[in-house]
């Protein structure tokens, strides 16, 4: 009687640990199915996430699309005529200098990803932010699922305003605006790797969280103090991260979510450092840590 109320004890716990978690879904499910698209986003709520992040861009008809570059990558790519786009020529392919009616023409699921070789094959193209969202919300209202928060990263190149996106006071008002018509403020976290989007963010919407990301090795303190405020979350590359730099952000009341968790071993190891949630492109492996 004493082994199977433990084992009850034991699988409440879990399952409350499971409820604080915050696991994140890296382009969807990045691993599973093809990145940034509407089938991607609702393979990672089937498998749990609470979180859903996404990469958007900006066109040059104003639009605001899933994607993690503000080209074509040569990874996902295929061309309208049906020919792939070569890693030489795709920053030709800049959907700043393109209409969203354009851009939709172009394939970006049916290529063979070579590092995501097991990625589902689905002939589709990138969609509108807008269209992301309505396409979720309508899944999780007819599947009675909890309504996820969106985690959108301003898909930046360095140096590229005026190129490759416009400056970043546009790219946040292009993004809010889509925000506050769906009512998303208070389930909605702008994240991004360059200090401007966030700054430009916390003075105009500072209601809006926040997800500072770093892929260097870099002081979080230092961090901190370039951004001129304190983040909801600082996520950093998984590497980076080691049980003081958890213990930093807690003192400083920031959630911290390593990105790019891709194995149950470092899921594992993380989770036990105490970090908030991870991002992966691999959503199914959390269960499996879970379980073990």
């Amino acid at each position: 009687m004493k082994k199977i109320l433990l084992i009850i004890i034991l699988a409440s716990a879990i399952q409350v640990q499971a409820q604080k978690f915050l696991l994140i879904g890296h382009q969807g499910a990045r691993g599973i199915m093809p990145e940034n698209t509407i089938p991607g986003m609702i393979k990672a709520l089937d498998l749990g996430v609470n979180i859903l992040n996404m990469g958007v861009v900006i066109s040059q008809d104003g639009q605001v699309v899933l994607s993690h570059e503000p080209y074509f990558n040569n990874e996902i790519s295929t061309r309208p005529d049906g020919k792939a786009i070569t890693f030489k020529d795709e920053k030709t392919y800049n959907m700043y200098k393109m209409d969203y009616s354009e851009i939709e023409k172009f394939d970006v699921g049916s290529k063979v990803h070579k590092r995501f070789p097991g990625q589902m094959k689905l002939k589709i193209h990138k969609p509108l932010l807008v269209d992301v969202i309505d396409s979720v919300e309508a899944y999780v209202k007819a599947n009675k699922l909890p309504k996820p928060i969106y985690n959108i990263e301003t898909s930046l190149i360095r140096k590229g305003d005026g190129e490759f996106q416009p400056d970043a006071s546009v790219f946040i008002e292009r993004i809010m605006e889509i925000v506050k018509a769906k009512k998303l403020t208070k389930r909605v976290v702008i994240q991004s790797l360059d200090l401007r989007p966030l700054q430009y963010l916390h003075e105009y919407f500072p209601a809006i969280k926040t997800s500072l990301m770093v892929d260097e090795k870099q002081d979080f303190e230092d961090g901190i103090q370039a951004l001129g405020f304190t983040p909801t979350y600082y996520s950093p590359y998984y590497v980076l991260v080691g049980k003081g730099l958890v213990d930093r952000c807690h003192a400083a009341g920031v959630k911290i979510i390593p990105w790019t968790v891709n194995t149950a071993k470092d899921m594992k190891y993380l989770i036990n450092l105490g970090v908030d949630g991870v991002i992966t492109d691999y959503p199914n492996q959390y269960s499996r840590v879970m379980q073990e």
